[in-house]
């Protein structure tokens, strides 16, 4: 299950301020980013994950259970189903894109008026949704998220696809919790919350 890494989709935002940063809708679920990443803020290579950690897909799995999750085309192909327990909801610019237990939307902001909405299943909530890739969608919901979700990897790993850092003037460290994978490295899965 290869679920945070390299998507392509750009939001489409009408109201977005020139420099490109977004801004947060006025109402609606809280938005939470869930992102895993290795050393120098690495998080995909050639459109997949370039580790198997399996604590964290637990983790991750446990974190959006009963949630919406967004999520660029890309990311969604790297996957290639709709998650169970979950809300998929894809970032495409093509209208006519489709997939079984999919929803389609054309930007990050559809996407989370969206999940703001009850959907085919009454048991997701619509209080948080989740950006869980790929890394333009990341971009798009740095400016508007009140959480992130952060599992740092001490791993060294090549890749094409990276996580920025989150300013610390902006984002405060809720909670820290260190780890070791039985895989062998150690992770650290940081919950940071913004004002």
């Amino acid at each position: 299950m290869t679920h945070r890494i390299h998507g392509e989709t750009a939001s489409d935002m009408n109201d977005s301020p020139e420099d490109g940063s977004q801004t947060a809708p006025a109402a609606g679920p809280r938005i939470t980013i869930v992102v895993a990443r290795a050393r120098g803020g690495v998080i995909g290579a050639g459109n997949g994950l370039p580790w198997h950690l399996p604590e964290d897909l637990k983790h991750f799995r446990t974190t959006t259970m009963g949630h919406a999750i967004v999520m660029g085309r890309k990311t969604f192909e790297s996957i290639g189903k709709a998650l169970p327990g979950r809300r998929t909801i894809v970032v495409s610019r093509n209208p006519h894109w489709t997939h079984a237990g999919c929803e389609n939307a054309s930007s990050l902001e559809a996407a989370i008026a969206l999940a703001a909405q009850p959907g085919p299943d009454p048991s997701i909530s619509t209080e948080e949704v989740f950006v869980v890739g790929g890394e333009q969608l990341f971009r798009d919901a740095i400016g508007i998220a009140k959480r992130a979700i952060v599992t740092e990897i001490d791993l060294e790993v090549a890749g094409d696809a990276h996580f920025p850092e989150l300013d610390p003037r902006q984002w405060r460290v809720h909670s820290r919790s260190e780890h070791r994978s039985a895989r062998g490295p150690h992770y650290t899965i940081i919950d940071y919350r913004r004002d």
